[in-house]
């Protein structure tokens, strides 16, 4: 049987029936997350608690149908299984099938807001997969400098944390290291709790000098992340009915990974 239409309608958005299709998903994903969410408010919880039951189980049927067409759309199932989205889509029928059987496991319930990611699937419905794609390829072309950056803000606020630590009392809060890079991280970030505070002139002039370092910081992932932007290429929404890779170039004939004809 051929299944690459149902593959077209399920995952790609350049028809209109496929269109369609991520508009309807989309809708009854959000439904499903404000279901979730209201379950979490005791007031609506025990008024609707039936209605809301009802509603999870609705939505957990049509998740389900739709994970079994996904899989029987795609030639390698093990990999979409075992792919970050397929993980996903487990995980958000998962716990109304879990609590079914075990009735007493009712804090499993929040992992269904995980369907909140799925949104980023049906991106490509409304014409800003490429914008995705170049935002999801230059946060991966980056990673090895935001690691170093990472890296190096980790070392600095160790070494100030410690100096804190070194020249103030207990009585300002800095009664261990650990705290007192706590403190450093808040500072350095601009956050700024006020739970904990210097209060010696030797002190606060380190936390000057950290809220000043802060400020240019803070600009160092914007520019390492927008250089990618720029250099990052466009892509389409054509998948792979092979291998389910969606990252092709616009005018690309045959997929990038596996060579199926696109």
């Amino acid at each position: 049987m051929d299944f690459t239409k149902l593959h077209d309608l399920i995952f790609e958005a350049d028809t209109p029936n496929g269109k369609l299709f991520d508009v309807v998903l989309l809708i009854v994903i959000l439904l499903s997350v404000g279901v979730v969410m209201m379950e979490s408010v005791p007031e609506i919880s025990l008024k609707y608690g039936q209605e809301l039951r009802f509603a999870e189980y609705v939505f957990t049927v049509i998740f389900t149908v739709e994970y079994v067409l996904r899989l029987i759309s795609v030639k390698q199932k093990k990999k979409y299984i075992f792919s970050f989205y397929g993980i996903v889509d487990v995980l958000s029928i998962l716990p109304t099938f879990v609590e079914v059987l075990f009735p007493g496991i009712g804090s499993i319930r929040v992992v269904r807001v995980l369907r909140l990611l799925r949104v980023f699937r049906v991106l490509k419905l409304v014409g800003f997969l490429k914008e995705a794609r170049m935002l999801q390829k230059a946060l991966w072309e980056s990673r090895r400098k935001i690691m170093v950056f990472m890296g190096t803000v980790l070392i600095l606020v160790t070494i100030m944390g410690t100096m804190v630590f070194m020249v103030e009392d207990h009585a300002s809060g800095f009664t261990s290291i650990p705290r007192s890079i706590y403190w450093a991280i808040v500072t350095v970030t601009t956050v700024g709790y006020g739970d904990m505070a210097p209060a010696t002139a030797l002190g606060q002039t380190l936390a000057s000098i950290i809220m000043l370092i802060g400020y240019a910081i803070i600009a160092v992932p914007t520019g390492i992340i927008g250089a990618e932007i720029v250099k990052a290429s466009n892509t389409n929404t054509q998948a792979c009915v092979n291998c389910n890779s969606d990252r092709h170039d616009d005018r690309a004939m045959y997929c990038n990974r596996c060579g199926e004809v696109l």
